[in-house]
């Protein structure tokens, strides 16, 4: 019984360091939503990031991160800002005016316009890869 010590790889450490969404994820975890994690937040990251978690679990923190407004929808806005940190900028405003409307037609179940939880929950059910993408390794 000794100290168990998590050692993160070089490869690991860069993956989050890059990860345009770092701090997104973070304040989605985070308890005052400023992104101050406390020591259970902490953990409830992890355990969400983890391999082994449920995916209805993984959906709830997945909508609640690319809801940057916090307004329990994803609209158009959203969509512009998840493009936007997804290529880094380099998509013209009329690709992701495109890429937006396109989203929204093809997902917004409702047509109300914009992306409830039920709406994106049913988007990534037809996504097979996105359980093996929304973890961390450690």
């Amino acid at each position: 019984m000794g100290n168990k010590q998590t050692i993160f790889t070089d490869e690991q450490l860069d993956a989050y360091q890059e990860n345009p969404f770092k701090e997104r994820i973070v304040e989605s975890f985070s308890e005052d939503g400023e992104g101050s994690l406390s020591f259970n937040d902490f953990v409830d990251m992890f355990s969400v990031l983890s391999e082994m978690a449920p995916r209805e679990l993984k959906a709830i923190y997945a909508f609640k991160i690319y809801d940057f407004n916090t307004d329990n929808f994803i609209c158009k806005s959203d969509l512009e800002k998840t493009l936007n940190k997804l290529t880094r900028e380099e998509l013209t405003a009329e690709e992701i005016t495109l890429v937006c409307e396109k989203v929204i037609e093809e997902a917004d179940m409702d047509g109300d316009g914009k992306l409830g939880f039920a709406d994106f929950e049913n988007m990534i059910s037809k996504a097979p890869d996105f359980l093996s993408t929304f973890h961390i390794r450690i």
